[in-house]
């Protein structure tokens, strides 16, 4: 058990996605999980009123059972498959971190003090960020794991030019919004 509890090497995990991708090749599906957004929209009858939603959604149905298969995971895992201990993070990162307040890093799964205390600015960072990355996401036409996952299997070029906004967005955040919010 003590092998199930601890977390796994990164070419384990590295291996369970080139399977999971190469049967998905195989099976002709590509692979993403904010389509799911726009096949539950048209499920629920979106498709009366736009036509975005207005598509043959039931073709999608293994990738709602994908999503709920991970979120299943996700909670199996967190309850019954965890040490309880937080993922080792360098002390470097940790000061970092506490220069802008942030305690719990190298203590905890995720910053408590962001998603334990619910203050304006606290909502107003939710609100916004998840604005920002649902436009985002449609904007570039699929969310991290699609491009950076499916799309870059399939060798296609929009997915490579969307993982490397990906990581441009991701670096501008950490190196220069990320002082401006939390200073």
């Amino acid at each position: 058990m003590e092998w199930l509890l601890n977390p796994w090497p990164w070419y384990i995990g590295g291996a369970l996605v080139a399977a999971i991708m190469l049967s998905l090749i195989w099976l002709g599906k590509s692979f993403g999980f904010s389509s799911n957004f726009r096949t539950m929209c048209a499920a629920l009858g979106a498709g009366k009123s736009c036509e975005f939603f207005r598509f043959d959604w039931k073709s999608q149905r293994w990738n709602l059972l994908f999503l709920l298969g991970a979120v299943i995971g996700g909670l199996l895992s967190a309850h019954f498959l965890s040490n309880g201990t937080a993922p080792a993070v360098s002390l470097e990162t940790v000061r970092s971190l506490q220069d802008y307040g942030i305690n719990s890093a190298g203590k905890s799964y995720y910053p408590t003090e962001l998603f334990d205390v619910w203050s304006l600015k606290n909502i107003v960072l939710f609100v916004v960020g998840g604005l920002l990355i649902g436009f985002g996401t449609r904007y570039a036409g699929g969310c991290t794991s699609g491009h950076a996952i499916s799309g870059l299997s399939n060798f296609q070029l929009p997915s490579l030019v969307a993982v490397a906004g990906f990581f441009i967005g991701g670096l501008l955040m950490v190196h220069v919004v990320f002082s401006l919010i939390f200073s």
